[in-house]
């Protein structure tokens, strides 16, 4: 991470994770199980560039959001997951979530995760941060 401006715990989050991208490319991490490069590329919405997207994993990896590791049985294949730092965000990305949901015209379909865990609270975050934790931190 480049130098610090302040530290302020909120100005340090923004310059890790506030630009366009980087909690996008955790988002997808986190709820839609896709963990290569070739997935977060074609599964994106919005259309990652690829240069961004190398960029933004890279910075995710040196932050210690995601953790880098190669596919067994391939040369050149990578899987990105999840950190404990990168588990902690559940309750970040609800949040931000929720706010658009309330406040910005979204796709209904696209906020029922963020609904759902919103309405079961901390529990609901809890048993999917459990989830994420069994998922990606469990060696195999």
């Amino acid at each position: 991470m480049a130098e610090k401006r302040s530290g302020c715990p909120i100005n340090m989050t923004v310059e890790l994770l506030g630009d366009r991208w980087s909690l996008l490319v955790i988002r997808d991490v986190m709820f839609t199980d896709r963990h290569t490069f070739a997935e977060l590329h074609a599964g994106s919405q919005e259309g990652i560039a690829t240069n961004i997207l190398s960029d933004r994993l890279k910075r995710l990896v040196a932050a210690g959001v995601l953790r880098r590791t190669s596919v067994p049985g391939s040369r050149n294949r990578v899987r990105y997951d999840l950190t404990e730092r990168g588990v902690d965000l559940v309750p970040v990305l609800t949040a931000i979530g929720r706010w658009g949901a309330r406040h910005l015209d979204v796709d209904d379909a696209l906020c029922q995760v963020v609904q759902d865990l919103h309405a079961g609270g901390p529990d609901a975050q809890e048993r999917v941060q459990q989830h994420l934790r069994e998922r990606d931190l469990t060696p195999a």
